[in-house]
C-alpha cells in the first residue's frame, strides 16, 4: 500500500520528531489492519458473531502484527494478521462451543482434511483455514516450507484439543454438583503451548515475507519460536487468571503453582530466548525483532488488556 508523503513529512521523519513519526506509521499500519480484519471477519458468517469479538479485539489483534513488522507494508501483514485471527476463531470453537471430545475431533479433523485438500472445506473455519493457505501457497517460500507449516497446524490443534480434556469437568459422583478435573503438572501444561497458537501465526508470518535465511532455516528458527510461545502462554495466564476460571479455562495457576514460581520461570524462558537469538541478529535481525517484540509488546499489552472483549 503506498502513501504518498510531503516535503514536510520527509523532514519530520528525519529529525527530533522520527521517534513520533515512527509510531504514527506502525499505527497508520494498524489501522489498515483493522479494517482488512473487519472485512474479512464478515465475509465468514457467524465465524466471529461471538461477544469476544469485539471492536477492540479487532484493534488490538492488528496493533500486535503492526509493532512486531514495524518495517512491513499492510499487504505484507496481511498474513500474520490473518493466521491470529484464525486462531483465535477455532479457540474459540473448541474451547466455548464444542460441548464433547467428538464435538473437538470433528474441528480437528477437518481442519486438517481441508489444509492437506483431501476435502472440500465446509464450514466458515475450514474456508477460512483453506484461504489462509491458498494465499501462503501463491509465495515461493511454501513450496519447501509448507510441511512445516502444516506440522505446526497440527501441533496446534493437537494442543488445543488435549486442552479442551484439561477443560472438561466431569462429574465426581458425590452427587453435589461438583466436578472433577484431570489436570497436568507444569511441565506438561508447558509442553503443550502449541495450543496457544503462536507458532503456527509466526511460521505463516515468515513464510509469507520470505526472508531467504529465515526460510532456509526454519527448524531453527521455531525453536527459539517455542520458547518464546512457552513464555506468552505463562504471560497470558498471569493477566487473564479471572477470565478463566469465568470462562472454565485451566490456568497455570491451577496447577499447584503460585505467581513467583510462574514469574521465575518466564524470566528463564526469556533469558533462554534472547541467548538463542543473539547470535542470530546479523543473520536474520528482522526475525530476531520480531520474536523480541512478541515477548515485549505482549509484557506491556497484557499489563492492561486483554485481546478477547467480554464474554
Amino acid at each position: 500500500m503506498h502513501h504518498p508523503r510531503t516535503t514536510a513529512d520527509t523532514s519530520v521523519s528525519a529529525g527530533r520528531f522520527a521517534a513520533a513519526a515512527d509510531m504514527g506509521r506502525i499505527v497508520a499500519l494498524s489501522a489498515a489492519a483493522g479494517r482488512d480484519l473487519r472485512k474479512c471477519a464478515e465475509s465468514y458468517e457467524d465465524l466471529f458473531g461471538g461477544k469476544p469479538f469485539d471492536p477492540g479485539f479487532f484493534s488490538s489483534l492488528s496493533l500486535v502484527g503492526a509493532f512486531g513488522s514495524p518495517w512491513a507494508t499492510a499487504d505484507e501483514l496481511r498474513i500474520v494478521n490473518r493466521a491470529a485471527l484464525w486462531v483465535f476463531a477455532v479457540d474459540w470453537l473448541i474451547d466455548v462451543t464444542a460441548k464433547t471430545p467428538e464435538d473437538v475431533d470433528l474441528i480437528v479433523r477437518d481442519c486438517l482434511a481441508a489444509a492437506d485438500g483431501t476435502a472440500e472445506p465446509a464450514t466458515p473455519l475450514t474456508r477460512f483455514l483453506v484461504d489462509i493457505r491458498d494465499e501462503l501457497a501463491s509465495v515461493p517460500a511454501f513450496e519447501t516450507a509448507g510441511p512445516v507449516w502444516r506440522a505446526q497446524l497440527e501441533r496446534m490443534l493437537t494442543a488445543m484439543a488435549l486442552e479442551w480434556g484439561w477443560n472438561d469437568v466431569r462429574e465426581s459422583g458425590g452427587g453435589d454438583g461438583e466436578g472433577d478435573r484431570i489436570l497436568p503438572d507444569l511441565e506438561e501444561y508447558l509442553a503443550n503451548a502449541d495450543g496457544t497458537g503462536s507458532s503456527f501465526v509466526n511460521v505463516s508470518h515468515w513464510i509469507f515475507t520470505g526472508d531467504p535465511w529465515t526460510v532456509g532455516h526454519l527448524d531453527e528458527v521455531m525453536v527459539i519460536s517455542a520458547e518464546v510461545q512457552r513464555y506468552l502462554r505463562l504471560l497470558n495466564d498471569l493477566a487473564t487468571y479471572r477470565r478463566d476460571v469465568g470462562w472454565g479455562d485451566v490456568n497455570v495457576l491451577m496447577l499447584g503453582v503460585g505467581r513467583t514460581e510462574v514469574s521465575e520461570r518466564m524470566a528463564e524462558l526469556a533469558d533462554r530466548a534472547g541467548e538463542l537469538l543473539e547470535p542470530l541478529r546479523d543473520a536474520c535481525p528482522r526475525t530476531v525483532a520480531y520474536l523480541e517484540c512478541q515477548v515485549g509488546f505482549n509484557t506491556g499489552f497484557y499489563g492492561g488488556a486483554d485481546y478477547w472483549g467480554e464474554m
